[in-house]
């Protein structure tokens, strides 16, 4: 059924586009690979770059053309693939470098800015190719430039795999080791998930689910100097009248969204999968979540009332997303990446806020601890049970949550890293100075909730 856009909509969009910084954040092309593995892996990867390029030679073009018709800007075009754990397992042999280097290196002659989907599925367990993989992943994002990593490693169904907790420790701190001279950057390419979803179009996270058709397209769109602008315009409001001002404007930007995700789908031949509905801030001026929070009254974000504030708006944005397409997934809600949010910076610089008070907020919004610095002296056993915070509110809640962290080799608190680009600027954070080693150690699997029980 064609999507019908009214002339006034397409008025607001162009105020939207050109005073309140919104964008499509990304249109990601999700690519299923599985028939492209082989028990030689030389054959392997050509087929890999021979399929990613057939599908995604004309994405890039695609998106520009879109961005001259419609007047609406897209950031990024990024490709999503099937887990290659899930691929590279068929071959001999357990060096899976080479599966990250030909992702590299179709990712750049296609043009995209990143690729997803040298993941690994290990929540329940791990199988020989979820092993290699995870092994590979420190040497695979110093040595790439474009290539993302993801590890899903708990769900509400199977609990949370403490080995791969503990594991993924590790990993991240090797990959900060080996990143050093980039204040540990390869950090930044890489989360671990629990309740991961199939069809998110954000980087770091994305991967092409085994549930996904042989091609997708799935938009990720990102309003928060949209939402900005029209809290403040309601100074008094009461706040049941707010969520009702955000459900609406939720609702604009998503219409905005399909309309972009139809388009690429048409003229790419693929289908249309889903529109991501997330708030994703950028260091920016205006372009803000912690913005948004301050403008509904809080002095600064992180102070009581933060988590509340947070919740009522993750909430709106849904509620208005749904109302406006039936097509609405990935994470869909709000971002809370440090880093990446000139506000947040702002607040972790005037010590409003802290790894703490993030991990309370996670409960209420989209995915979790996200691009967090912490010192580089910070132990693998420490990040691994930060981890298992994170994964445990999204168990239990049955939502979505992650952890991108990156223990800065060289830095303390108070120094900070500059990664550039959209990913801004990271304040080093304190951690907790008590130990957690002798519980991550521990191994085994966290069981399911009693709710895992209930369908």
């Amino acid at each position: 059924m064609p999507l019908t856009i009214h002339p006034n909509e397409i008025r607001e969009t162009i105020h939207m586009v050109e005073m309140e910084n919104l964008d499509v954040r990304t249109i990601t092309m999700g690519i299923n690979l599985r028939d492209c593995a082989h028990s030689d892996s030389k054959i392997a990867c050509q087929k890999i770059y021979d399929k990613v390029y057939k599908f995604a030679r004309d994405l890039v073009k695609v998106g520009e053309n879109i961005e001259s018709d419609y007047g609406i800007p897209i950031v990024n075009k990024r490709i999503s693939v099937t887990p290659i754990a899930l691929v590279a397992e068929a071959s001999e042999g357990e060096n899976y470098l080479p599966y990250a280097e030909v992702l590299d290196r179709v990712a750049k002659d296609v043009g995209v800015n990143f690729i997803g989907g040298f993941s690994a599925l290990v929540h329940k367990g791990f199988t020989y190719g979820d092993w290699n993989l995870i092994r590979a992943i420190p040497q695979a994002l110093a040595t790439t430039e474009r290539v993302c990593a993801s590890v899903n490693i708990g769900t509400t169904k199977a609990g949370i795999n403490m080995n791969a907790v503990l594991e993924m420790g590790r990993v991240i701190k090797e990959t900060a080791a080996l990143t050093a001279e980039k204040g540990g950057f390869g950090c930044a390419k890489l989360v671990v998930f629990c309740n991961v979803p199939e069809d998110n179009p954000f980087m770091a996270g994305a991967f092409h689910g085994i549930g996904e058709p042989e091609a997708v397209i799935n938009v990720g769109v990102s309003g928060p100097g949209v939402v900005l602008n029209a809290v403040k315009k309601h100074p008094d409001s009461d706040l049941g009248t707010l969520a009702e001002v955000i459900k609406k404007t939720a609702f604009k930007i998503t219409r905005m969204g399909e309309l972009v995700g139809r388009a690429a789908s048409k003229k790419l031949n693929v289908p249309f999968g889903i529109v991501d509905l997330s708030l994703a801030p950028t260091p920016a001026i205006g372009d803000s979540v912690a913005d948004i929070l301050e403008a509904m009254g809080l002095e600064r974000c992180g102070t009581h009332g933060t988590t509340a504030a947070l919740a009522m708006l993750n909430d709106a944005v849904k509620k208005g997303g749904s109302m406006a397409s039936s097509y609405v997934g990935g994470l869909s809600g709000a971002f809370i990446p440090v880093s990446e949010d000139a506000g947040m910076i702002r607040a972790v610089e005037e010590n409003a806020l802290s790894i703490d008070k993030l991990e309370a907020m996670t409960c209420v919004c989209s995915v979790g601890l996200d691009m967090i610095t912490v010192p580089g002296d910070t132990t693998a056993e420490t990040i691994a049970a930060i981890i298992a915070d994170e994964a445990a509110i999204g168990m239990i809640n049955n939502k979505t949550t992650a952890v991108r962290i990156i223990p800065a080799p060289g830095k303390k608190v108070g120094d900070s890293v500059e990664f550039g680009g959209l990913l801004g600027k990271g304040p080093v954070m304190p951690v907790n100075q008590y130990e957690s080693s002798k519980f991550v150690q521990r191994g085994g699997r966290i069981p399911a909730p009693i709710n895992a029980l209930t369908n």
